[in-house]
């Protein structure tokens, strides 16, 4: 069991560092946004790649806009937080019990 135990404990935090990492993302492509960056740019490209698909299902169900301002990244933000707090420490007590059971 100890096995299965050690790959759900990697996969959790392998979870928290994506995770971090697209929330990063998703912090620069929202700063940038209020400077109007090159869009020929390969950064600024990767960064629209990155972040528009996932805005765009958010205001399939949402309207995030608010006064000309956008809300959808800090959506996005939160329910990156919410995983964070909720699904990889879920992961991790899995882990633990798996490896304790007996």
């Amino acid at each position: 069991m100890f096995v299965i135990a050690n790959l759900i404990d990697a996969v959790a935090k392998l979870l928290d560092l994506a995770l971090t990492i697209y929330m990063w993302i998703v912090i620069v492509s929202a700063l940038l946004s209020w400077v109007s960056p090159d869009p020929h740019n390969p950064i600024v490209r990767f960064l629209r790649n990155a972040t528009e698909p996932v805005y765009r299902k958010i205001r399939k169900v949402i309207p995030t806009y608010f006064g000309g301002i956008d809300i959808a990244p800090l959506i996005v933000i939160f329910i990156i937080m919410f995983l964070q707090h909720f699904l990889v420490p879920s992961l991790h007590e899995l882990a633990y019990r798996l490896r304790h059971a007996g």
